[in-house]
């Protein structure tokens, strides 16, 4: 189950944003052992203070078992203001047509089955939800800083990134940058792909406009 939270909902929801921000926490913090900002056992940085438009993915019980984290790129994003490297000379987008997304998660713990490419069904239904989003907002385009482990995900996905340039060491990882597609075909492979029906997203609540 996906719900879509935007600002006006942090406080309906504001469990699911804990639950969340612990989950990055396993994930960036003690999985990947990224150099990350941390409050107690949440994951949390100065972006989340920008009032950004979350996507939650809840397992039967209610946890939290994924997330991505979406802003306009007619604001401040990460890839403008941390990874400006990532650009490689090119011009950051901004515009309302692509918002940038980060902060992508799945629990690997959470049991999930596998769909072709032997990617999760969760990891499917979380980047489907992501492209039903955008096409909800009208964009055309997702922008992201990922690590080439989360670009090959996407790959065998059949979602596959446009890069920007190519990566660079950025602490422990290999960092890139990127534009992933929103379309009705990218959203139709990402369906087959993880077996899904959609919609996917369910109550989704309002998110902030692009300015």
């Amino acid at each position: 189950m996906l719900h879509l939270i935007g600002p006006s909902s942090y406080d309906v929801f504001a469990d699911e944003l804990a639950d969340m921000y612990r989950l990055r926490y396993r994930v960036f913090r003690e999985r990947l052992a990224w150099d990350v900002d941390v409050s107690g056992d949440r994951e949390i940085d100065a972006f989340d203070a920008l009032h950004p438009t979350y996507l939650v993915q809840l397992n039967h019980s209610g946890r939290v078992c994924g997330c991505v984290r979406f802003l306009p790129t007619t604001g401040p994003t990460m890839l403008r203001e941390v990874f400006p490297s990532l650009l490689h000379g090119a011009e950051m987008p901004e515009c309302p047509f692509v918002w940038e997304c980060s902060r992508f998660a799945v629990d690997v713990n959470q049991p999930s089955p596998l769909g072709a490419g032997g990617i999760s069904t969760a990891s499917y239904e979380l980047m489907a939800g992501m492209v039903e989003f955008g096409l909800s907002e009208g964009m055309k385009e997702i922008v992201t800083v990922t690590d080439v482990r989360l670009e090959r995900i996407s790959r065998l996905a059949s979602w596959p990134l446009r890069r920007i340039g190519p990566p660079l060491a950025i602490g422990n990882t290999k960092a890139i940058a990127g534009y992933l597609d929103v379309s009705r075909p990218a959203l139709a492979r990402l369906l087959e792909g993880g077996g899904l029906k959609g919609p996917v997203l369910w109550a989704p609540v309002a998110p902030a406009k692009a300015a």
